[in-house]
C-alpha cells in the first residue's frame, strides 16, 4: 500500500512470523520550525531493534503552517495506520506516536485531541514524549516553539487549548516521558505538569527524570546516564504489548 507522502517507513529486519506489527510514529522537534535529523532516522532504528514499526512524520512546519496543520498531520498518521492496519500488517490497536521536544508537544497534542476526536481511529494507543513542551503557558512553555506554533499574540483560549496538560482526560493513552531537571530550553516543570494532569485523571504513565543533561539529546548514545532513558522505555513499550 502507497503510504502518504508525508510518512517514511522503516520496518525490523526480523519480525515475528506471520504475525502483525506495533508501529510508532516518530515526530522529530526543532522548535515547529525545522525536523531534527537526529531525532528521526536514529530513532526509527532503534523502535525497529524492538520488533516495532516505525514512521517518521514530516508534519508541516508553521512559519507557514500554523496551528492546526501540524496537529493535523499527526491525527491523519494516526488515522490512515489504523485505518489501513491490515493491508500494512500492523495491529490496529497498537498504533502509538512518539516525539521529542516540539515533536513532543505535537505527540501530546495527538494524544490528548485524538483521544476526543470524533473518529476513534484518531486516537494512539499510547504516546512517548522526550524532553516535551507540554504547555503554551508563558514562564513554563518554549516561546520559540509557541511562537511558531501560535502567533506572537494568541487567544487566551488557543493557549489553553494547546497546553496539553490542561486537556488531559481519562480517555487519554498511557503516557511515557523523559526530561532531565535542568533542561535550560524546555524546563522540566512541562513533563511534570503533564505526569500530575495524567495522575489526576488516572491514566497510566511512567516518568523518568535525571538530574542533569541538555536539551536535544536523542538517543544519547554514548552517554551512560542520559542513554538510561532508552531502556527503561524500552521496558514501558514492552510491557504495554509494543515489540517483541
Amino acid at each position: 500500500m502507497e503510504l502518504p507522502a508525508n510518512l517514511t517507513e522503516y520496518r525490523p529486519a526480523k519480525t515475528r512470523s506471520g504475525r502483525p506489527l506495533s508501529a510508532v510514529i516518530v515526530c522529530p522537534g526543532g522548535g515547529y520550525a525545522v525536523h531534527a535529523e537526529h531525532e528521526g532516522v536514529p530513532i526509527a532504528l532503534w523502535l525497529n531493534s524492538l520488533g516495532i514499526a516505525a514512521y517518521i512524520l514530516n508534519y508541516r512546519l508553521t512559519a507557514a503552517n500554523p496551528h492546526p496543520a501540524p496537529l493535523d498531520d499527526a491525527l491523519g498518521a494516526i488515522r490512515f495506520l489504523k485505518g489501513n492496519a491490515a493491508a500494512l500488517g500492523l495491529e490496529p490497536d497498537k498504533v502509538g506516536i512518539l516525539g521529542f521536544s516540539a515533536g513532543g508537544h505535537l505527540t501530546a497534542s495527538a494524544a490528548v485531541h485524538g483521544a476526543k476526536a470524533a473518529d476513534p481511529l484518531c486516537r494512539p494507543d499510547l504516546a512517548v514524549l522526550v524532553y516535551p513542551v507540554i504547555s503554551m503557558q508563558l514562564g513554563v512553555t518554549h516561546l520559540g516553539s509557541r511562537e511558531n506554533l501560535l502567533g506572537k499574540n494568541p487567544s487566551p483560549e488557543l493557549v489553553e487549548l494547546m497546553s496539553c496538560e490542561k486537556q488531559v482526560t481519562t480517555a487519554t493513552p498511557p503516557c511515557f516521558l523523559f526530561h532531565t531537571a535542568d533542561d535550560e530550553a524546555v524546563p522540566v516543570q512541562n513533563s511534570l505538569a503533564m505526569a500530575a494532569a495524567l495522575a489526576e485523571n488516572r491514566v497510566p504513565f511512567e516518568l523518568l527524570v535525571l538530574q542533569t543533561g541538555h536539551h536535544g539529546v536523542g538517543l544519547a548514545t554514548g552517554d551512560p546516564v542520559l542513554s538510561q532513558w532508552t531502556g527503561v522505555c524500552a521496558k514501558w513499550l514492552t510491557g504495554q504489548s509494543f515489540g517483541g
